[in-house]
């Protein structure tokens, strides 16, 4: 089995995360992790979609946000295209391909608004199988870093996606 695993990141917290999922799903499948920027415009041959943001302005990124959160709040990474660019120009999917979103967020203040139900959202309009939800991780204030024990849920979840896309594979086979 493979799986993609696709973050947006500006402080690297996301990117802590992305990783953190991919060295758990490496256990048990072919893994390619990659920054939105350089994610392939087609994800045929996956098994397992992995999609991880953080959230801005209660959804997922835009350039304005983008821009706000490096020349206001300098975030040390600029990003051109970022998770929600990449989404808008996936194909539509002929068969459901299983996949999972993510995001990080301010532990406080907890706002409403999420990047990864907004993914989740965008990824069921392509036809993906998003029915393993979305979650979000907590990083301290606006930069992070990421609570303590967050990378370790964020192997726990991982474990869970693999052991979830395994049974999908066997329900499809048969």
């Amino acid at each position: 089995m493979r799986a993609l695993v696709v973050y947006e990141s500006l402080w690297g917290n996301t990117e802590s995360i992305a990783r953190a999922v991919a060295r758990q799903l490496e256990q048990r499948m072919t893994v390619v992790i990659t920054d939105s920027e350089g994610a392939p415009a087609s994800i045929d041959g996956i098994d397992l979609l992995v999609v991880g943001a953080p959230t801005h302005a209660f959804s997922m990124s835009r350039p304005a946000t983008r821009a706000d959160a490096v020349e206001r709040h300098g975030a040390p990474r600029t990003v051109t295209r970022g998770i929600r660019e990449w989404l808008a120009a996936l194909p539509r999917m002929s068969s459901a391909v299983p996949a999972a979103t993510f995001d990080t967020r301010a532990d406080s203040p907890r706002l409403p608004g999420s990047a990864a139900r907004a993914a989740r959202h965008r990824l069921r309009a392509l036809r993906f199988d998003v029915s393993d939800g979305a979650v979000s991780f907590w990083v301290d204030g606006y930069a992070g870093p990421l609570i303590d024990g967050e990378l370790e849920r964020a192997a726990e979840w991982a474990a869970a996606l693999v052991a979830s896309a395994e049974r999908s594979a066997r329900v499809t086979r048969s």
